[in-house]
């Protein structure tokens, strides 16, 4: 692939880290323009501090984040200078501001970097020269506090400036994993079913479509923010119109179990399978124009060999599965017809938004920090303050015990070493760690080639570089941030006292301490994932209850999608927590570890209740005309209605249970494009089967109750 300006290739987390670094070498360069090398070296505390909250977000997020991160920072430094002489003291310290900092994770995933704010201010402070006098203090809390604003200011206009290219990148990614989905899906009707590996098809199903919710949340919250203008308006319908294509796909996997591994039924298979590569690359092309901001070819002919399943006589006369063949082709059709006005928009074509501005600004992720978020977490069963409590411990722990040690001249590195590894939970503690100290090797490694060059610019140059990569790939691939960090922390501490050297070995020396000390903490005040299990079951049935009552009703022409929209998104992250909690679950302990088939079963019923729900609103939302609306209103009254107890109750009775094994029900004979009626009961039934399943499966992983003495 030919790209003519090689800048487009960039994605977003690495222009993000050119940003960063370049805003840390303006700061850099300008403090030490003004006041020299001791008062960049406060700045950059300051800067850097402030840099981690600045992420590929809208301005009018960047700057709420970078200002408090600028504060905190400012705040720590001054604090840590002040008791500096007080090693006592600031062994308490570090305890405290680690407590105070992981608190913040109350308030969720968007302060993930604010978290570390405190303890790298902490370390950077440390890792300065001691300030001998209160005016010194002074004077290195002022620098901190220029370096802090000088950022804030970079990181506005940057944001500004960067934010057009950041919208078609959230975009661009967003249609770049659809495609991946929909591969994903025809690879999986090319293989012939076998039950011993469905739970590992599951999973990986589960974690494709993790990583698209994930996308199409960052999308949303970039592309929804501002729609003043036609190019605005044009990428959200895009957006919207790829979220609607995953409705689809998920309706078109209904059925396929009935063709069986025959040759005829093998056909099929690999005549859907065609087609959603057929589709996977239109989607691709789609993709190319929206990340290279070039036309999109000629609109691909999507017909390929789907039109052969109206053709009967791929299987034996009298084959029950004929019957299947024409709602299998509706299907297919249904989704090329979804892409086409995806391919129309960017030839050109009217945007329809189906939501107005402040509507779609409902799907944009909170922001804020509202002190009503703590008031959850003020419970000794909160993971959030568990998690506090045990890193607060942890790094106290281990600021003393650096002292302690031989080469006690660097404690801070193994404060360091305990903060990034020590995680909320096991199986990312255990990852961080070993990850960790193979990233401080070969950042080591890089500090002994640098050594040898011994020129004082490549020491800046270089440390400018290590900052920008271990911001960009921070959340992408952490080998390469821990390599980076350690090249930084190196760097830095060598730029604050030069005569010292690199002290190479007692890095490498504190980071497997620090690594070890982590993992044992990890199991102090442990939150083992069977804690948040019932909380997350229930929220998986109350999304899934919401979404069956949006869509379990005939629909009012004209009417917004809102509520039904909302419904969907919650399902997908509630069902994200499941599968998050089955990866995490695997490295617990065996007398707490929570079973992996019961949430295989909760995420394999859960998807088939979606898929169920996807083909009725496609049902009804393409082909009313043909239903028999008081028989039609009435069964879908009915199912909701049932769907609605299984969900809400915690116990289902002996006649759920049996009507749940019920079966499959029959294929109608008649075909789908002469009655839909029937098509529509046994959809209908197929969900509220589903539904009692995922009751059941959620019922089966609720702890026993403890028998009264």
């Amino acid at each position: 692939m030919l790209v003519r300006n090689p800048l487009l290739l960039l994605p977003a987390h690495v222009i993000n880290g050119i940003a960063v670094a370049l805003g840390v070498a303006s700061v850099q360069a300008l403090v030490t323009a003004i006041g020299g090398h001791g008062a960049a070296l406060a700045a950059l505390t300051g800067a850097i501090c402030s840099s981690l909250a600045d992420v590929p977000v809208t301005p009018s997020r960047t700057w709420r984040r970078v200002l408090l991160a600028g504060a905190i920072a400012c705040v720590v430094s001054v604090f840590v200078h002040a008791v500096r002489a007080h090693p006592l003291v600031l062994g308490f310290a570090v305890g405290i501001i680690a407590f105070i900092s992981i608190m913040t994770l109350a308030w969720g995933p968007r302060a993930g970097p604010i978290s570390f704010v405190g303890v790298l201010a902490f370390i950077f402070t440390m890792a300065a020269p001691e300030a001998e006098s209160f005016g010194q203090i002074l004077r290195e809390a002022g620098w901190t506090a220029l370096g802090a604003t000088l950022y804030f200011g970079w990181s506005l206009l940057s944001s500004s400036l960067l934010q057009r290219r950041l919208r078609t990148l959230a975009l661009a990614d967003a249609l770049e994993v659809t495609a991946q989905l929909l591969r994903s899906r025809a690879r999986l009707l090319e293989e012939r079913p076998r039950t011993g590996e469905a739970s590992e098809v599951l999973q990986a199903w589960i974690e494709n479509e993790a990583r698209l919710d994930e996308r199409l949340q960052l999308a949303r919250d970039l592309v929804l923010e501002n729609l003043e203008n036609v190019s605005a308006r044009h990428q959200a319908t895009l957006l919207l119109l790829t979220i609607d294509l995953r409705d689809t796909l998920l309706a078109s996997e209904l059925d396929t179990d009935l063709l069986g591994t025959d040759p005829p039924g093998q056909r099929i298979r690999e005549i859907l399978s065609l087609s959603l590569l057929t589709y996977a690359l239109a989607v691709d092309e789609m993709e190319e124009a929206v990340r290279f901001r070039r036309p999109l070819p000629a609109q691909r002919d999507m017909r390929t060999m789907l039109e052969s399943l109206a053709d009967p006589g791929v299987f034996p006369e009298g084959d029950a599965r004929i019957r299947l063949l024409g709602t299998l082709l509706d299907r297919g059709r249904h989704m090329r017809d979804d892409l086409g006005q995806m391919q129309a928009l960017l030839h050109g074509g009217p945007d329809h938004l189906p939501l107005n501005q402040e509507e779609l600004r409902l799907f944009i992720s909170a922001e804020g920090w509202p002190l009503s978020a703590l008031k959850r977490h003020a419970t000794f069963r909160s993971p959030v303050l568990r998690h506090a409590l045990r890193g607060g411990i942890a790094l106290s722990a281990a600021y003393f015990i650096g002292e302690a040690l031989p080469w006690a001249s660097h404690p801070v590195w193994l404060i360091l070493s305990v903060a990034v590894v020590l995680r909320g939970n096991l199986e990312q503690t255990l990852s961080r760690r070993n990850v960790r100290v193979a990233g401080t090797v070969l950042g080591c490694l890089v500090i002994l080639g640098l050594s040898r060059l011994g020129a004082g610019w490549v020491s800046n140059a270089t440390f400018i570089v290590a900052v920008g990569i271990a911001h960009s790939f921070a959340t992408r691939r952490y080998l390469v941030t821990a390599t980076a960090a350690t090249v930084m922390a190196l760097l830095q501490a060598h730029l604050a006292s030069p005569g010292d050297g690199f002290a190479v070995f007692e890095r490498i020396g504190d980071t497997f301490l620090g690594a070890l000390l982590a993992w044992g903490f990890s199991y102090v005040l442990p939150s083992w994932e069977k804690r948040a299990l019932p909380a997350i079951l229930t929220r998986v049935r109350k999304a899934l209850a919401q979404l069956s009552a949006e869509v379990l009703h005939w629909p009012d022409k004209g009417a917004p999608e809102l509520q039904l929209r909302l419904a969907r998104r919650e399902v997908y992250e509630a069902l994200g927590s499941v599968a998050a909690s089955a990866q995490r679950t695997g490295v617990e302990p065996e007398r707490v570890r929570l079973s992996l088939n019961a949430l295989a079963a909760v995420l394999r019923h859960s998807h088939a209740l979606l898929a169920h729900l996807a083909s009725v609103r496609v049902m009804l939302a393409r082909r009313t005309d043909e239903l028999d609306r008081p028989e039609a209103e009435a069964a879908l009254q009915a199912s909701a209605a049932v769907i609605k107890r299984a969900l809400d109750t915690e116990a289902q009775p002996a006649a759920d249970a049996a009507q749940e094994e019920a079966g499959v029900p029959d294929l109608p004979t008649q075909l789908a494009g002469a009655a839909l009626m029937p098509w529509l009961h046994r959809r209908l039934k197929l969900a509220e089967q589903s539904a009692l399943s995922v009751a059941h499966a959620a019922q089966s992983l609720r702890p026993v109750p403890k028998p009264k003495t």
